[in-house]
């Protein structure tokens, strides 16, 4: 059984991210580039479009272990803001129910939290149902997070990425404090002394890439991410935007997911 570490050690930030799992077969993105695309010094899809306010919803991540499906609801309603032009109305009644669905169960006795990995292909595999319509996605790549380029190409080129954390205690004194996610010294300074909690990453500044989480935009440092990251997803939910002009190899991404089906 899956459990994340530290998941209801906070009375208000819930996480609910597992020990990442490894697969040798997932497709890496810098392999799917044509080139490393040249992208903004600084950029936020929120800021690039309307709908976006602070405070962001929490899909009940204030209550249960489900970051990553918060996170998926995150990214999904960035990538149907492109698709249909407007902000659907996903809700956390939405997002529970993917959560129960793929924990296995509904209430605390379920409430362990979810294998990134995992919930990313019954993502690809199933789809998942919110605002009253199915959505799936075309593929999601790894990313390797200790490259500033990559992220920065990544979380442009795809509406954002998908980021698994292994957080120390000092990133809750710093969340509490209002201030970035940045490496520290210390025993608090310990990856995974507070717990896994997974994040989507909706831009980028010159510290670090910023992230969405409990109704807040949250900077990070880049030290941070390569300290406390220990997996990162770019995700393709629809091919068709990429098919003319684009630095995404979509033919290579077809034979890849041809091989392995």
């Amino acid at each position: 059984m899956h459990t994340a570490k530290g998941i209801h050690t906070h009375v208000f930030y819930k996480l609910g991210k597992a020990p990442a799992r490894k697969d040798d077969r997932n497709f890496r993105l810098a392999a799917l580039l044509k080139t490393i695309p040249a992208v903004p010094p600084e950029w936020d899809f929120d800021l690039a479009h309307n709908g976006f306010h602070i405070p962001l919803p929490m899909f009940g991540n204030d209550l249960y272990g489900n970051c990553v499906i918060a996170g998926r609801a995150h990214q999904t309603l960035r990538f149907e803001t492109i698709e249909q032009k407007r902000v659907i109305g996903i809700t956390a009644k939405d997002v529970l129910r993917e959560y129960w669905n793929e924990e296995g169960g509904a209430g605390a006795n379920y409430d362990q939290g979810l294998v990134v990995l995992d919930s990313l292909k019954c993502w690809r595999k199933n789809g998942w149902k919110a605002a009253n319509k199915k959505y799936s996605i075309h593929a999601f790549a790894q990313i390797d997070q200790a490259k500033q380029s990559e992220v920065r190409a990544a979380i442009y080129l795809l509406a954002g990425a998908g980021a698994g954390l292994s957080l120390p205690k000092s990133a809750q004194t710093q969340l509490d404090a209002g201030k970035p996610w940045d490496v520290t010294n210390g025993t608090d300074s310990k990856p995974n002394s507070w717990g896994g909690h997974y994040v989507f990453l909706s831009g980028y500044t010159a510290k670090g890439p910023v992230c969405v989480t409990w109704g807040r935009k949250q900077q990070m440092t880049w030290a941070f991410v390569r300290k406390y990251c220990d997996e990162m997803y770019g995700i393709v939910d629809n091919k068709d935007r990429f098919l003319k002009k684009s630095p995404l190899d979509v033919e290579k991404l077809e034979r890849y997911l041809e091989e392995i089906s």
